[in-house]
């Protein structure tokens, strides 16, 4: 039988003990546990080759762990059928990944169409999707050249969104966008999240971005956490490395401070 994960109540992601190991060198996981609250906002943090994107991969099945569990909805996801359950999972990455033979519509309805659903109810859906993305519906004829970078990835978060899963998985989504377009997709996005209720898993490595979007931010590093909390919790963290990374973000809260208090006097 196909076995899935009940969703229902917004599943739950669990790692217990997970390791993950590509070959003889240093694990891109070594030994980590996380549990993911449901309609939780997280976004992992990291620097490339902290191994984010293999965090990504072991949720959606497209990798498995060395050792250790991993649980979707309270199942260990072994146990499930891979192909099902990316069909439930959303997943909006960095180079979106659109058909350029398929108009917006046919990208859009790709996972209804693979479970089955009958073409007025595919229709409906793509519909109210766009609306949901802010584009309006004479998008649906239009191929992905005809888009801008920001309108391609609108798309694609519909298109992760379409058959209605409660987990979206998201890889550097925003990070090739101008920063007026990625700020207004990331906030469009977060009020689809509480909107929808979904649980999402965000990764990146703007620690600006995790503090605009998120409910709790990781901070990965080399494979392990270092930190996991609120991100008021990662302004004074005892950790060194995370509050360099928070230098950044102050850096430019206090020039932005300084020029409104400039331009008031």
């Amino acid at each position: 039988p196909v076995l899935r994960p009940d969703m229902s109540e917004a599943a739950a992601i669990t790692f217990e003990g997970v390791t993950k190991r590509f070959g003889g060198g240093p694990p891109a996981l070594d030994g980590v546990s996380l549990a993911v609250k449901p309609r939780e906002f997280l976004v992992i943090v990291g620097a490339s080759g902290s191994g984010k994107t293999t965090l990504l991969q072991l949720i959606n099945r497209l990798s498995e762990p060395t050792t250790g569990v991993l649980r979707i909805g309270g199942v260990d996801a072994h146990t499930l059928d891979p192909i099902a359950l990316r069909r439930r999972i959303g997943y909006v990455f960095q180079e979106v990944g659109l058909f350029p033979h398929m108009t917006v519509a046919e990208n859009i309805a790709i996972t209804p169409q693979l479970l089955g659903w009958d073409i007025l109810r595919k229709a409906a859906r793509v519909d109210e999707l766009l609306g949901l993305v802010r584009l309006d519906l004479e998008y649906r004829t239009r191929f992905p050249h005809q888009l801008s970078g920001g309108e391609r990835q609108r798309v694609g978060m519909a298109r992760a969104l379409a058959a209605g899963p409660d987990v979206v998985l998201m890889d550097e989504p925003f990070a090739a966008l101008d920063p007026l377009t990625r700020d207004g997709l990331a906030q469009d996005y977060r009020r689809l999240h509480d909107a929808l209720r979904l649980t999402t898993v965000m990764i990146t490595h703007d620690m600006l971005e995790a503090l605009g979007l998120a409910d709790r931010i990781v901070v990965l590093q080399r494979g392990r956490f270092i930190a996991d909390g609120p991100p008021s919790s990662l302004m004074t963290h005892e950790h060194a490395d995370v509050r360099e990374m928070m230098q950044a973000p102050r850096k430019i809260a206090e020039r932005v401070g300084a020029l409104l208090a400039g331009k008031e006097r």
